[in-house]
């Protein structure tokens, strides 16, 4: 029985999910949400785990608080919040569900503050005002909830101070991920994955990675043009880089270390992509620290970088050109040059041409993505204030109600700039992948660190060039690479505890909150006052930025522009995503290949990509992470989009499924879609199962149809024999009579035949003949004829007997001579005495009697 949906004051007590009784103080008619938490008395707080809560936590996550009578008020609804190792999770007391809106990993939350909030007092009212007590989590996936305590408890403090210790760890090993280990999703060895891509990039696919590979260090395969190197096998040259490099054939090992020098961090340039069949590559490395008079050299990067330019495949003499990309603006170039970096000249690298792309840095889309949160909650329907866009300011329609507010809220959208800063990261890939394709030149990619932007920019156009990394298979390939293996600093970018701690900051200052309203927005306003118990700081303290989330945002505009090219969906995308904010796993802990080595994260945590997977075979093919649209025929190529298709909108299923749910669906037509595929293969499996049976049906009906003609045949035949038997019946009949004989039938079909002369004064002598045979009949009947004669035969005076006399008169076998043709004869050897005859139709068949004797009549 499920509980009533009527809207509590008081938590019913988790610790009997089939107690659905409320005492008087729980029913409180007609009161809101708000008036009912200040009218309820205090629970206590109950550290053990609620037995109807069980079955939604996962394997060894646990409580650590528990929050009674709290509010969601994005929702106004009422449940209980729960504070465990792993998140944030909010069970509605009506619904007896988990309510995704306020659940969510504790990795995810970006901040968390305190606020009160001041209602206005009643007229008459004395008493001073009253307040409501207030928590803002701020997720970094899009959402801003508030959570409502009862006034005069310890509740909100209890779950502030539990979030203070267990959002922002400071040891890596206190996360979810460790806690929770392999369980049934063991990681395999991301190294050995990373040689097979490499393989495959070379044209090896024959052959196949292993560990013992790696640790004999047989893996220095090449081809003609590329091979790999094992000198960063131990990560002294370049501790943010992979184990194995792909690197030009002709470069020997001592000119890479001599080149690493001359680059940021050591991170020199190395081959992140090649195209086999025309010999260009896709190159990445970090700045080269050329100084602040930009006149540094080094010979080792300058011949490192020719290599890569390798002649055009059928030209002897014409050699490629090579493309420089620096992402960043020329200002921000020449800016770093104070500090020993800077950009290539053109005049120092041979037919090179140096481009830049003006992409902004990390603090920049940080900022960027805050705004564009700010403007989601401020004007989506379930705002973080429990009050929807179109009541806002009074008013009843979108804005409040008038042209000027609209156009604030579009220019709001606009000034956050964030779909400004994806269209520069497309275009820039768009045109690398332009220059690979079209020109068949060789491209180096490259921005300060040349692990963020540079990043971005090498794995998009990797997916524009190659149809492989548009597979789920090759996807996962992609970013195992590009983002993981060659060291974009996940564990800086999302705020988490490293082994490094080059990005960590002091404890205190990971403690963000937001300032004292809900939003800075101008048009968001609501009754009461806000004071905020937390001091601000500033983000530009840290360096987390959505770098990885605005790379997936760009994969989604191209699913968008290109829906039959990728064989997963958008759907796929927000759950790796959410996968990896929540830190759930080890694949993206740390900020390197070599941190997760030394942290034993393969071993110790689970894998996303097995998660997912099991994910996608308990649905099959149908599964969400699936394009129902994927046609891989059709784009079997690169994707090359012009700049006017470059202009991207908000991602819905991402950004707008916590402030507009309803708005968010834009994958319906894809489930629809997927339905449909899916019936109308269970159709086609029907009707082929239903034709399989139609067949064996015939076949079946073809057997009984002959054995129905050989029966007829049988049947023919045998009604021609017993034909046959009855005239030969009617003549032997006949033939008898003709005898003086009687012939009588007796009910099993036999025959006696009775022969009568003068039996009064002759004393007779009875003699009886009895024989069994088989039918000759050809198998239509297996029964034993049976050949009964009986005989009697009169004295011994034979020559006066008148019946002897009448056979040598009258019969056909008698010789001229006295003699018999018919020797075996009952009658030649009795004398032709005889008084009866018991006989059918095989033993006068036996007895070899002429047809021609017995005509029918």
């Amino acid at each position: 029985m499920d509980l009533p949906r009527t809207r509590v004051g008081r938590s019913t007590s988790l610790r009997d999910p089939s107690d659905t009784r409320f005492t008087d103080s729980d029913k409180i008619e007609g009161a809101g949400s708000w008036e009912t938490l200040e009218w309820t008395k205090i629970e206590p707080v109950s550290r053990s785990v609620p037995q109807g809560l069980q079955g939604f936590l996962l394997e060894a996550e646990r409580v650590i608080v528990e929050g009674c009578g709290v509010v969601l008020v994005n929702t106004d609804e009422a449940g209980t919040l729960f504070v465990t190792n792993f998140r944030l999770l909010f069970l509605s007391d009506g619904s007896r569900n988990v309510i995704a809106l306020g659940t969510i990993p504790l990795a995810t939350i970006e901040k968390f503050n305190k606020i009160v909030m001041k209602l206005p007092a009643a007229p008459r009212q004395t008493d001073r005002s009253p307040s409501r007590r207030l928590l803002q989590v701020i997720g970094k996936d899009m959402r801003i909830i508030v959570f409502g305590f009862r006034p005069r408890t310890k509740q909100r403090r209890a779950v502030y101070d539990a979030l203070l210790r267990c959002t922002k760890p400071l040891r890596i090993w206190d996360l979810y991920a460790f806690a929770s280990g392999p369980s049934t999703f063991t990681n395999s060895d991301p190294k050995v994955r990373l040689l097979d891509e490499y393989f495959r990039l070379l044209g090896l696919s024959s052959y196949h990675a292993s560990t013992r590979m790696i640790e004999d260090g047989s893996f220095t395969l090449s081809n003609e043009l590329w091979r790999i190197s094992s000198l960063n096998s131990s990560y002294t040259m370049c501790p943010t880089y992979p184990f194995a490099l792909l690197i030009p054939r002709s470069t020997s090992d001592e000119e890479l270390l001599q080149a690493s020098t001359f680059r940021g961090r050591c991170r020199l340039p190395v081959i992140t992509w090649c195209n086999r069949d025309t010999g260009a590559v896709l190159a990445r490395s970090a700045q080269p620290l050329v100084g602040i008079m930009m006149n540094m050299r080094s010979n080792a990067d300058e011949k490192l970088v020719a290599a890569l330019c390798t002649q055009i495949f059928g030209s002897r003499e014409q050699r490629r050109k090579l493309y420089i990309a620096d992402a960043r603006p020329r200002k921000n170039a020449l800016a770093n040059g104070a500090m020993g970096g800077g950009s290539e000249s053109s005049s120092n690298y041979f037919q090179s041409e140096i481009v830049f792309f003006g992409i902004d840095n990390i603090h920049a889309m940080r900022e960027s993505l805050v705004r564009l949160r700010d403007y989601l909650d401020t004007h989506g329907s379930t705002s973080s204030d429990g009050m929807s866009s179109f009541l806002r300011h009074g008013g009843w329609t979108w804005g409040g109600g008038n042209l000027s507010s609209m156009s604030a809220s579009v220019s709001t959208l606009g000034d956050s700039g964030w779909l400004i800063h994806v269209q520069s990261v497309l275009a820039g890939s768009a045109w690398i992948a332009a220059r690979v394709a079209l020109e068949s030149a060789s491209v180096l990619v490259h921005c300060s660190d040349g692990w963020d932007r540079t990043t971005q920019l090498v794995s998009l156009a990797s997916l524009l060039l190659d149809p492989y990394y548009r597979t789920i298979k090759g996807f996962q390939a992609l970013v195992e690479k590009d983002w993981l293996a060659f060291g974009h600093p996940f564990a800086d970018r999302a705020g988490m505890p490293s082994l490094s701690g080059s990005g960590s900051m002091p404890f205190e200052l990971s403690r963000q909150s937001s300032t004292g309203s809900f939003s800075s927005s101008p048009s968001r306003q609501a009754s009461g006052s806000f004071t905020s118990q937390a001091p601000a700081t500033s983000h530009t303290q840290n360096n987390y930025s959505p770098i990885f989330l605005q790379w997936v945002d760009c994969v989604s505009q191209l699913l968008r522009l290109y829906p039959l090219a990728f064989e997963f969906s958008s759907g796929f995308l927000v759950d790796l995503l959410d996968s990896i904010l929540s830190c759930r796993f080890g694949n993206f802990l740390c900020n390197s290949e070599k941190e997760r080595q030394q942290a034993g994260i393969s071993d110790s945590c689970g894998c996303l990509w097995v998660y997912m997977a099991d994910m996608r075979a308990s649905h099959g093919g149908y599964h969400v992470h699936y394009n129902p649209f994927y046609e891989p025929s059709k784009h079997n190529g690169p994707l090359l989009p012009p700049a006017a298709a470059l202009a991207p909108t908000v991602w819905p299923q991402f950004h707008l499924r916590w402030a507009c749910p309803m708005e968010s669906q834009a994958g319906e037509l894809e489930a629809q879609c997927r339905n449909m595929s899916k019936r109308f293969t269970e159709l086609q499996k029907a009707k082929e199962e239903t034709d399989a049976r139609v067949k064996e049906t015939t076949a079946t009906m073809e057997s009984l149809a002959a054995e129905l003609r050989n029966e007829k045949v049988i049947s023919t035949s045998a009604k021609e024999l017993a034909s046959r038997a009855t005239r030969e019946s009617a003549a032997i009949k006949r033939a008898l009579q003709s005898l003086g004989c009687k012939v009588h039938f007796s009910g099993d079909g036999d025959r006696t035949v009775g022969i009568e002369s003068n039996p009064t004064e002759i004393p007779q002598k009875s003699v009886y003949f009895s024989s069994k045979e088989e039918s000759a009949g050809s198998g239509v009947s297996n029964e034993k004829s049976e050949l009964s004669v009986s005989v009697t035969v009169l004295a011994d005076d034979v020559s006066n007997n008148p019946i002897n006399r009448f056979c040598e008169s009258l019969c056909p076998l008698h010789t001229r001579e006295g003699g018999c043709r018919w020797p075996d004869a009952a009658c030649a050897q009795f004398g032709s005495q005889f008084v009866g005859l018991k006989a059918n139709f095989d033993a006068f068949d036996r007895l070899s009697i002429y047809d021609r004797y017995f005509q029918p009549e």
